[in-house]
């Protein structure tokens, strides 16, 4: 039994050594392969026509962001004011950098931050702007059921910048090379 109990230690410590460079690169590996494409989709649906689109945000981005806003206005975004305009075109802008930042792991603790308060903000939309409550889709935790797209999944986008935040981006990264270079 002490034999199993020291390899067990040793095995266990040497993963624990490990995990500053497993943790923080399965982390940012599973953001890319799971949600990277998810935001740049959604970010290409809120850009406007034309080569001036990243300045001007389509319809569509009012609507997601602002869509108690948008429905009072008559769903038409020029009844809308400078403040609307500011956030869409900051939102659309921050679903196509901050992913780009973390999977290549530049600045990625603050953009990890930043996407956590992304996803926070589209939650209390998603619950708050377009009323999803049904149960199916908002959920609940410790139901036994892990499908919702809301508490469920987003808790798990969470947890995985958050361990970009606690550990950072990992040796594979822009932010280490920065760090040896400085």
């Amino acid at each position: 039994m002490t034999k199993l109990a020291t390899l067990h230690n040793a095995l266990f410590d040497w993963l624990d050594r490990q995990s500053g460079f497993i943790l923080p690169t399965l982390a940012r590996f599973t953001f890319a392969a799971v949600l990277l494409v998810y935001f740049w989709k959604s970010a290409a649906t809120k850009l406007g026509d034309g080569f001036f689109g990243i300045l001007f945000p389509s319809d569509g981005a009012y609507v997601q962001i602002f869509p108690r806003a948008m429905e009072a206005a008559g769903y038409d975004s020029s009844q809308l004011g400078v403040f609307h305009w500011a956030v869409a075109l900051a939102g659309t802008w921050a679903e196509f950098i901050l992913p780009a930042l973390i999977v290549i792991g530049l600045l990625s603790r603050l953009a990890s931050i930043g996407m956590i308060g992304f996803i926070l903000m589209q939650s209390a939309t998603d619950v708050i702007g377009h009323g999803a409550s049904d149960p199916q889709t908002l959920g609940a935790w410790f139901d036994g059921l892990s499908g919702s797209l809301i508490l469920d999944q987003r808790l798990l986008w969470i947890t995985v910048l958050l361990i970009i935040v606690v550990k950072g981006a990992g040796p594979l990264s822009v932010d280490r090379i920065m760090g040896r270079l400085a």
